[in-house]
Order: structure tokens, then sequence, then C-alpha cells
């Protein structure tokens, strides 16, 4: 079942992360295994679980969520990047794994029914909503009662120094811009997430920062996280001869400063749906 997201951020959020499919298995981007991998680990998973993973990407939290489990449990994996999409189902079919499906369609506004899965699971996901409370609001309702719910979200500080070198580079070749797609930056400190799930009432999450590095094995590979990131926006922006000068000033300053790793610091926030409590969200 296909559904084609409508809305300017959805649409938006497909041109680029469809784009961005060509590089998003690289090396230098291996952390979106890594840490789609440990969600659902955090999530506690179990055999037979239902689980429902919004923003799926490429299939990294999905695909753990099928291994975990297994053949009687069931995975739905949503996303507007129909590139992303064809990753995940072609490594679905190279690891034999029937129990997942993945459907092209807003992750905000599901249609699933309420109360249908055991664990939902949103990683690096939420901020792209345009309205993260009705967002999270969205996934706590798809909750069956004592289900878990499991956000992942970027820490402070990510992809430094690169992220500085990159928007700065940025701001040389094209002022307009600068930052002009950056929603990551919203969510980067267990308070605002905090209050994002107590804004819908969706519990008390646990929330555990953890901080992390990523390696390069040279400088010039933090290109490739550009080209297979939310960057891949800005980049694709700019007239081919500008998108040239901005790869090539870019990896000049990286091999100046000799960045061969970079900040991938991380929040993992968990909540669990009170068995007591029915699906609802204040008014």
């Amino acid at each position: 079942m296909e559904d084609v997201a409508r809305s300017p951020h959805a649409q938006r959020a497909s041109l680029t992360y469809s784009a961005a499919a060509d590089h998003y298995d690289l090396p230098a981007l291996s952390f979106w295994h890594r840490f789609g991998e440990q969600t659902i680990r955090r999530a506690g998973v179990q055999p037979g679980d239902h689980v429902v993973d919004l923003c799926c990407g490429s299939g990294a939290s999905a695909l753990a969520a099928a291994r975990a489990t297994g053949p009687h449990g069931r995975v739905l994996g949503i996303d507007v990047a129909e590139g992303l999409l064809a990753l995940a189902r072609e490594k679905a079919a190279r690891e034999g794994l029937e129990n997942v499906e993945f459907v092209h369609r807003d992750a905000t506004a599901t249609g699933l029914v309420s109360e249908g899965a055991n664990v939902v699971v949103c990683v690096f996901g939420v901020f792209f909503a345009p309205d993260m409370a009705a967002f999270v609001a969205e996934m706590w309702r798809l909750l069956t009662p004592g289900g878990r719910l499991a956000v992942t979200t970027w820490g402070p500080s990510l992809f430094e120094p690169g992220n500085s070198i990159f928007w700065d580079s940025v701001r040389e070749v094209e002022p307009s811009l600068y930052k002009a797609f950056n929603p990551w930056d919203s969510l980067t400190s267990t308070q605002p997430v905090l209050d994002l799930f107590s804004a819908v009432g969706a519990g008390v999450p646990v929330i555990d920062a953890v901080a992390g590095r990523q390696q390069l094995d040279q400088p010039s590979d933090f290109w490739q996280l550009v080209m297979g990131s939310g960057y891949r926006n800005t980049v694709d922006a700019l007239q081919p001869a500008r998108r040239s000068s901005l790869r090539d000033i870019v990896i000049q300053r990286l091999e100046a400063e000799a960045v061969h790793d970079i900040t991938v610091d991380v929040l993992y926030a968990v909540s669990r749906k009170p068995l007591s409590l029915r699906s609802r969200t204040p008014a």
C-alpha cells in the first residue's frame, strides 16, 4: 500500500533523502546502522512484537527490529523518501526477512489503527515534522497499553568540526542558503525532548545522552556524509558550478584542519505507555 506524501515539509524531505540515497550507505555514514540498531535494543523489541518504524530511512532500525521480533512478529517501516525505501527493500530481500514491509507515506499521518503496535520507533526523524508535538502524539496513538515509544535525536555539536566548515563554506558560496535547512538542531538536549513528550501526554521518557565520534578514513570522506544526509538539500539547491566550488572549499578546509573524526552525540528517549491508560492525548 503506497501513499505519496503531500505536505510541503514531507515533499522536501522526500526529495532530499531520495537524492541522498546514492550516498546513504557509504562508510562515512555507517552511524545510521549503528544508531538504528541501538535504538531497537533500547526499545526492548521482543520476539512476536509488532513494530512501526517512522522515518525508517534505508532500514537500519526496521531491519534490526525484524531480526529481533522474529518470524512471528511484524515490522512496518514508513518513509517519504522512495529512494531510501528501495534500499531498505533490497536489504530485507538479501537477508530473507519476510516479516518487514516498507511503505511510502508521510509518517506524521500514518492512517494506521490506534493501539496496534507494541513498539513505535523514530530515529533521527521527529525534527523534520512541521508540528513535532502532533507527530509524537501520532506515535503515542499507535501504541498498545504497555507499549514502548523510542525516539532518537542528535545531541549537541553534531558533525563538528565538519558542520561548521560546511556552513561557513555555504555562506561564502551562497549566503542565502546558510543554515536554510538545518532542522536537526532543534532537539539536541534533554529538556526539549522531555517537554515534547510532556506536551502530548506521552509519558516521562528515560533519556540517555551518549557521546560518540565517527571516524573518517580521510578528511574528504566528510563529503560523502554531506551528500548522504540532510545537507544534500543545500547542495542540490546550488547551480552545478557553485556546487563544485562548495565541494572544493569544504574539502580543502577539512584537509587543512586534518579532520579525521566528527562528533555524533545522540539522545535516546524511551517511554512506556501505562497499561491502565487508553489511547488519549490533551485536546
